[in-house]
């Protein structure tokens, strides 16, 4: 039977590998080699990444691809991604080759606005509240400038503070909605600290307002957050061009084709099961670059899912249309996104991947990861509607498949070869292989 351990996190860290091999695998020495040779040489650099995170005992190695030829707004990209997911950089690129010669993307950013809150309980009267509030707004900015300053002078800062009743949804349950500009920064630590000055100072101000009762005076501050749901944080990226244009494949006319995909986004739009699938597609894209410049892809995928359901069921992120005879295919999505702080200045791959990007700003980043997500759902949803996913997909499998049953470079040329004619399954390139080895 396993036993907790006291004090894991003082251990060093081959103290720490020796403590998991020994406890949690079957074969101690090979598990101590592998973690190992995940190790980077330079010493240095392996310091900077055991100290990103805690308790840490090796590294994590993911596929970094580059999808090239991304016309956005007349200017030509080669973007980074950082996936597991097999076809995903092809699929980008592909998209990114048809449409640079068709104009191209072209993006907008609708806002930058981004959101905190202080949730508050308060067991008294409404319209003393408000009256409370509105006196009290002035001294929640003042009190917060020594730390507004620095962002004010980059042309940030706070935007505004509401106070917003909700006690219909949860008796007494009231919140400071708090919202905020951030310039080239994520923001998560400016706006928490913010929000937690606001905190104190809406206590401090309570207990010491002359007509609150007693009871009115402890209002209690539950918690204070930024929120990852930044519906005014928000980009556009589209594609359009005449449907005569749209001859992806001589299996299917121009017009079928764009007739295809306004249907098949239809359907995303109002069939959840779809729909589901259909986003996590344009989050293969807009993940694997978020992931690239150093950016917190659970904020965005739970910020984007949020708004794929912002009218109150799940729906495509994505939408096409048809205008006599022009084709256009576009997103809107909230991407809170930074270019300053957190690893990008911290991780070197993340460094030169923004380089790489030509040090674009965080609202152009923005649209660089929609223009990615927008590629990525043209390929899939072309895909779907004329050969279907698995052929482009098998295809790309096929070398996951050889390497996991460890074939040598002679046999991976050889089934290469034969399944540029065949139809990729599981069993046909083991089958395949076997033959070879006999």
């Amino acid at each position: 039977m396993k036993k907790p351990i006291a004090g894991f996190s003082k251990l060093s860290k081959s103290e720490k590998i020796e403590w998991i091999a020994a406890n949690y695998t079957q074969n101690p020495q090979e598990s101590k080699k592998i973690l190992e040779s995940y190790w980077n040489s330079d010493s240095r650099l392996q310091q900077l990444h055991d100290e990103f995170i805690e308790n840490t005992i090796s590294n994590f190695y993911m596929p970094m691809g580059i999808a090239p030829n991304f016309l956005i707004n007349d200017r030509l990209y080669a973007i980074p991604m950082a996936i597991e997911e097999s076809s995903v950089v092809a699929a980008a690129s592909k998209a990114a080759k048809f449409w640079e010669g068709r104009g191209g993307f072209r993006t907008t950013v609708l806002g930058t606005e981004k959101v905190g809150q202080v949730h508050f309980i308060y067991h008294g009267s409404t319209p003393k509240l408000l009256d409370f509030f509105k006196n009290i707004k002035p001294t929640l900015l003042s009190e917060a400038e020594h730390l507004t300053q620095s962002m004010q002078k980059r042309g940030g800062g706070i935007k505004d503070i509401v106070l917003k009743d909700k006690t219909g949804e949860l008796s007494n349950y009231y919140q400071l909605h708090c919202t905020f500009e951030t310039q080239d920064a994520m923001g998560a630590n400016f706006i928490n600290s913010c929000l937690e000055q606001f905190a104190e100072t809406l206590k401090k101000e309570a207990l010491a307002h002359p007509d609150f009762s007693e009871q009115e005076k402890q209002l209690e501050v539950v918690m204070s957050i930024l929120s990852n749901y930044v519906p005014n944080c928000l980009v556009k990226a589209e594609v359009r061009c005449p449907i005569d244009q749209l001859d992806l494949t001589q299996d299917i006319s121009p017009r079928d084709f764009a007739e295809k995909m306004v249907r098949a986004v239809e359907i995303a739009k109002v069939e959840p099961y779809r729909a589901v699938t259909h986003n996590k597609g344009i989050m293969n894209g807009i993940d694997a670059v978020v992931l690239a410049t150093g950016n917190d892809f659970r904020a965005i995928e739970a910020g984007a899912h949020a708004y794929a359901a912002k009218d109150g069921t799940y729906s495509s992120l994505t939408h096409a249309k048809i205008e006599g005879d022009l084709f256009s295919f576009w997103i809107e999505i909230p991407l809170a996104v930074g270019t300053v702080g957190g690893l990008t200045k911290l991780h070197p791959l993340v460094k030169l991947n923004l380089e790489i990007l030509q040090q674009p700003s965080a609202v152009e980043l923005m649209q660089i990861m929609a223009v990615a997500g927008l590629a990525q759902n043209f390929a899939a949803v072309s895909s779907l509607v004329t050969t279907g996913i698995q052929k482009g997909h098998m295809k790309m499998h096929l070398m996951n498949i050889l390497n996991q049953h460890n074939a040598t470079d002679k046999e991976k040329e050889a089934i290469l070869a034969h399944f540029k004619t065949h139809t990729v399954t599981h069993r046909g390139v083991l089958n395949s292989l076997e033959n070879l080895r006999k």
